[in-house]
């Protein structure tokens, strides 16, 4: 399994996800050495030049310690009330850490419905990957302030596989306060023995993961990292489930060492996303190609630019499957369109450079991008 530890030192996009009970000392406030730490290591990957997402636990337990409270309340607006404080020191945490490393950071609160929500789902999508592209490190948390059914549901291991699969990114990197999976719970079974790689969704490791327990501050345990990596895996996405409180963890990590549970996709990134496109969407519509267009989208693999489509059919959303056809009918290629119907209509045979006066918006210049393209 050398090959696959190999695959965290080629990667260029990691979503890194840290637990309430490291971040917080288990319960006695933030523990500012462990964040610079952490921030010091994901400074060095940057500088590598890799992109860096940050999926941060912890505003509600930062909450309770600023409120004085040692319980996790069991009333929804109390959590509330408890996240938007903890948010203030959360972010003020990360922002100071970053900065000695002239660093900029990046608040982005996120809800499971941006994920549902195909619309919502891109506009998410679309803001991360610009701070990516700007050097940011956009710093991610649940947005528990005002939504409850994740308060009382969620967790922020899924979460984190949602923006793995929402950046496309090559590894989630999960630090907890275990040192990995093992077969049985090592508390109760001093023998269970380590597990070192798996598949991601092999359902004995959930059923190996399914006795753990949840902490005192979290709301997760070590079965919904386990799920979390099946959700990565989608989107083609290697697991790390690691201890946060080993030393230099993530640069261990992508140097390859053998650390933690590495949970692997059956899947390349790439192969992963375009079989889900392929193969699980219903077409809402039809673009047809002109000759040029279907030489660059089937030969070239190139996207496809609004200049090349002759005609527009059907009743789709951004964000939904489409139909590339040639003039004859027959069909080139599948793919997640950027405009709706009533849009794409507008800039049919247009360049880039008119759609602000068509649209009254500057969008993406692609109506069907090659990465959400699968040829026929």
């Amino acid at each position: 399994m050398t090959t696959e530890r190999n695959t965290l030192q080629q990667g260029k996009r990691w979503v890194v996800k840290i637990g309430s009970a490291l971040l917080t000392n288990d319960g006695e406030g933030l523990d500012h050495a462990a964040i610079q730490s952490w921030v010091d290591q994901l400074a060095q990957l940057r500088r590598q030049g890799m992109e860096l997402v940050l999926v941060s636990s912890g505003s509600i337990a930062e909450g309770m310690t600023r409120l004085g409270w040692h319980e996790r309340p069991h009333e929804v607006h109390r959590q509330q009330a408890a996240a938007a404080v903890g948010q203030m020191g959360l972010v003020q945490a990360y922002e100071t850490s970053f900065k000695k490393h002239d660093m900029h950071t990046a608040q982005v609160l996120l809800t499971h419905d941006d994920h549902a929500e195909r619309k919502r789902y891109l506009n998410a999508r679309a803001t991360l990957r610009t701070l990516l592209e700007l050097g940011v490190v956009p710093v991610v948390n649940e947005n528990d302030t005002v939504i409850t059914k994740e308060i009382r549901f969620g967790d922020n291991d899924t979460l984190g596989a949602l923006v793995a699969n929402l950046v496309e990114a090559d590894g989630l990197i999960i630090l907890t306060d275990q040192k990995g999976l093992y077969e049985a719970d090592p508390r109760s079974n001093p023998d269970a023995k380590f597990v070192s790689v798996g598949r991601a969704g092999d359902p004995a490791l959930e059923a190996m993961a399914g006795g753990g327990s949840k902490g005192r501050l979290g709301s997760g345990g070590m079965l919904t990292k386990v799920k979390a990596a099946r959700v990565a895996a989608r989107s083609g996405a290697v697991t790390v489930i690691v201890s946060g409180r080993e030393e230099n963890v993530l640069t261990r990590v992508r140097e390859g060492e053998e650390i933690g549970t590495l949970l692997i996709p059956d899947h390349q990134p790439m192969a992963a996303r375009k079989n889900w496109i392929a193969g699980h969407l219903q077409a809402r519509g039809t673009l047809v190609l002109d000759a040029g267009a279907v030489r660059a989208v089937r030969e070239g693999g190139k996207s496809l630019l609004p200049a090349g489509v002759r005609s527009a059919s059907g009743d789709f959303s951004r964000g939904e499957m489409v139909l590339m056809t040639d003039e004859m009918g027959r069909i080139v290629a599948r793919g997640l369109v950027n405009y709706g119907i009533n849009e794409a209509e507008k800039i049919l045979g247009q360049t880039s450079r008119d759609f602000e006066s068509l649209l009254g918006f500057v969008g993406e210049e692609e109506l069907v991008h090659r990465d959400n393209l699968v040829l026929a």
